[in-house]
């Protein structure tokens, strides 16, 4: 799996990185299945995505839904397992990350995000 650095520029953030990319098939069916926990600068994106489930996962994640310029249009925090985010198809990819991270990083609607490898 390729891994990513996600930042936001316009405050000088990190979000992580060590994101992983998930944007085949498989990747995107298997997700963050099977594991127990993420890291503080761990994380997956999902793309394509227009939602994301986190049913049959063992721990809360914070989600968080990019358009096709990778700027925030929502996030959910510490989504418990066994729950759905909305669809909406203005959500180009999903941004999943350890709980907490999106307060810890006052990532909000509107942040502009930028990936590097």
């Amino acid at each position: 799996m390729q891994y990513l650095t996600v930042t936001i520029p316009k405050k000088a953030v990190t979000v992580g990185s060590r994101i992983g990319l998930a944007d085949t098939f498989v990747s995107r069916l298997v997700g963050l299945l099977g594991k127990s926990s993420l890291d503080d600068g761990a994380g997956l994106l999902i793309r394509p995505s227009s939602g994301v489930h986190t049913m049959w996962m063992r721990f809360a994640i914070d989600v968080v839904a990019l358009d096709k310029e990778l700027r925030v249009l929502k996030t959910w925090q510490r989504l418990p397992p066994w729950r759905l985010t909305p669809v909406n198809f203005k959500t180009h990819s999903v941004l999943e990350l350890a709980p907490g991270q999106i307060h810890n990083l006052n990532i909000e609607a509107g942040d502009q995000l930028a990936l590097s490898s």
